[in-house]
């Protein structure tokens, strides 16, 4: 399984909505998450930049490209970000790996 740190801000229309009426915006979330196999570990509502920052495990890219379609389909965000993650385990194989073949690698000389 991936992991995806998603960030998102609303539009002005959905914060006016959620300010009049308010909702559980973690439960629609991990609903969305869940039907696309996935799950959602943290939701977190920020000040800056963000207006929501969210931890999602899924299977692969397709399900946090899906799930990010179908919010951005929604009309309710102005802009969102999709950074995959990985964990301290993968990155080091990943130096391990890098170290093997960097011999492989010619710089560009001047």
């Amino acid at each position: 399984m991936a992991f995806y740190l998603y960030q998102l801000s609303y539009s002005k229309d959905a914060i006016k909505a959620m300010v009049a009426s308010p909702s559980d915006r973690e439960a629609a979330a991990r609903k969305l998450i869940e039907a696309l196999g996935g799950k959602l570990h943290h939701l977190f509502f920020a000040f800056g930049e963000w207006d929501v920052i969210c931890l999602i495990e899924g299977p692969d890219d397709k399900m946090m490209m899906a799930g990010a379609a179908a919010v951005g389909a929604s009309g309710t965000v102005s802009r969102s970000s999709t950074v995959k993650l990985m964990t301290a385990a993968d990155a080091m194989a990943a130096m391990a790996s890098a170290g093997k073949a960097t011999g492989a690698y010619k710089p560009p000389q001047g």
